[in-house]
């Protein structure tokens, strides 16, 4: 059963995560929309890498996903952060009870700057942890709280997107993949 996931890009997003995100997901059969909160569909990322979104995110505001996936990197999380089409997504996202899911500095910049972590565990990259105020920060890789994941950065990337994986699909679609991509010392 394909699963419906929205990976929104801007100039500076992390590519790590963003393309870690965006294979992952991808492997376990989602349909993943990557959408550009910049007035162009090519975003360069923080390490310059050039990525070419699918379309404009108000083009992506009339859609349901089950699954919204921020990746981090500076001042990529702030642009996500200023969309309003984007911002309106995440409110719609939580309010429905589907999955959020942020790594990096997108779950202080963008997800906690909205409200959207209140009350919940969650966990950022190092360089933003103390900005989860009204949340209990948390110092492991990957948190899942309610119905919102989080983690660290891009050395926990490919563990975040497996982690989404298995919320989207089951365990065992994530044990799968992970084998498959040798991680975690599968081979």
């Amino acid at each position: 059963m394909s699963r419906s996931v929205l990976v929104p890009i801007a100039d500076g997003s992390e590519e790590i995560e963003a393309v870690c995100i965006i294979d992952v997901l991808r492997r376990a059969g989602a349909d993943v929309t990557v959408a550009s909160v910049m007035p162009d569909l090519t975003v360069t990322a923080s390490r310059g890498v050039k990525i070419v979104a699918d379309k404009p995110i108000a083009d992506c505001e009339a859609e349901g996903y089950d699954l919204i996936a921020l990746p981090g990197g500076m001042p990529g999380a702030e642009h996500l952060r200023d969309s309003a089409p984007l911002a309106r997504m995440l409110k719609q996202q939580k309010e429905s009870g589907r999955w959020l899911g942020a790594i990096c500095a997108a779950p202080a910049v963008v997800l906690a700057h909205h409200g959207l972590l209140e009350g919940l565990g969650a966990t950022a990259h190092p360089g933003f942890i103390d900005r989860l105020d009204d949340t209990r920060a948390l110092l492991d890789r990957v948190v899942v709280d309610g119905r919102t994941a989080t983690s660290r950065g891009p050395g926990t990337a490919i563990e975040f997107a497996l982690k989404l994986v298995s919320l989207l699909y089951d365990e065992s679609a994530a044990e799968t993949i992970g084998e498959a991509m040798v991680v975690g010392g599968h081979a």
